[in-house]
């Protein structure tokens, strides 16, 4: 196997090292894709020093030297990559030993495009664990039982009950799968959220198939400057980034002709929810009921007769 690992680099001079030598420890990694994404700290520094020293380490940023987000740097990684397969390292995570071993046994198999696996957590320092422990615990992030790669999608859907989550630290791609049938690949103008809305994607497109599900093969590090826990909030709320995920994928749905569809219902109902979840609370029950209008035909003809669309919109 050659596998590249795509790492975007920002704001983790105190961690890229660590994660760079997680994935030199294993011989299946071709070469580590660093992608400094114009850090405020000194990372371009300690990402130049790494490549300087190691064969394996090749450092880019993007061509204009700016600030264009983890989405946009992976897709940079991805146009660079020169191995079979790829894999993803956030710069403040880190791999395991066992990393790949599932992957050398499944890849032998033409038909498997992805593999993935279970993410663990370390916490950096008391006030992190302090600050995230109730977002993360000490829980592996994992699918909890195996399932076929026709399940995937709609278990990350939410329609096969209590399915779990994996993380792109945890995946492995055949590269001309991605290739081949994804485009694009991450989206850019996502500010959050990019990697959800890629693995929902990917998991329909390309055949996915569990690794290791019980053990952890990566680690996500957790400190008081993680990329995600801490967005400014005063300029991205988290709630309202769920609502832009969801109708990003509800817009890509409806434009897929090859989603069922009470696919496409699920997914035009979970959008709704999380519209409906954050507005305003005196726009809340117009949206409840224009959108039972829309969906529910006895509604629109009405019980009483009554108009609701003059009445209310």
């Amino acid at each position: 196997m050659k596998i590249s690992v795509i790492v975007p680099v920002y704001n983790a001079e105190k961690f890229v090292s660590q994660a760079v030598e997680s994935a030199l420890q294993l011989e299946e990694v071709h070469e580590i894709i660093l992608v400094e994404d114009k850090s405020p700290d000194n990372a371009l520094q300690v990402c130049r020093e790494l490549a300087e020293k190691y064969d394996r380490v090749k450092l880019y940023q993007h061509p204009d030297k700016a600030n264009h987000g983890a989405g946009a740097s992976r897709n940079l990684g991805l146009v660079k990559a020169t191995g079979d397969f790829i894999a993803f390292l956030d710069a403040d995570d880190y791999y395991l030993p066992n990393r790949f071993d599932a992957e050398k046994e499944l890849f032998k198999n033409p038909e498997v495009e992805g593999v993935y696996g279970a993410l663990g957590v370390h916490y950096y320092s008391a006030k992190a664990k302090e600050q995230y422990y109730k977002v993360f615990g000490d829980r592996l992030t994992t699918v909890y039982k195996k399932h076929s790669p026709k399940e995937v999608f709609p278990g990350q859907m939410n329609m096969k009950g209590s399915f779990g989550l994996f993380s792109i630290d945890a995946l492995t791609i055949r590269k001309d799968a991605l290739f081949k049938k994804l485009d694009p690949f991450f989206k850019t103008h996502l500010r959050l959220h990019q990697d959800t809305e890629f693995l929902f994607r990917l998991s329909y497109y390309l055949d996915l198939y569990p690794g290791i599900l019980d053990t952890a093969v990566a680690v996500r590090g957790v400190h008081e400057d993680n990329r995600i826990t801490a967005v400014d909030t005063k300029k991205i709320k988290p709630s309202t980034t769920k609502v832009l995920l969801w109708r990003e994928v509800n817009r890509w749905s409806e434009s897929e002709n090859t989603i069922s569809e009470d696919i496409k219902t699920h997914i035009r109902r979970m959008h709704r929810s999380f519209e409906i979840a954050n507005a305003p609370v005196i726009k809340k029950w117009g949206m409840i009921l224009k959108y039972l209008i829309t969906d529910y035909p006895s509604i629109r003809s009405g019980l009483y007769n009554i108009n609701f669309r003059e009445y209310l919109f």
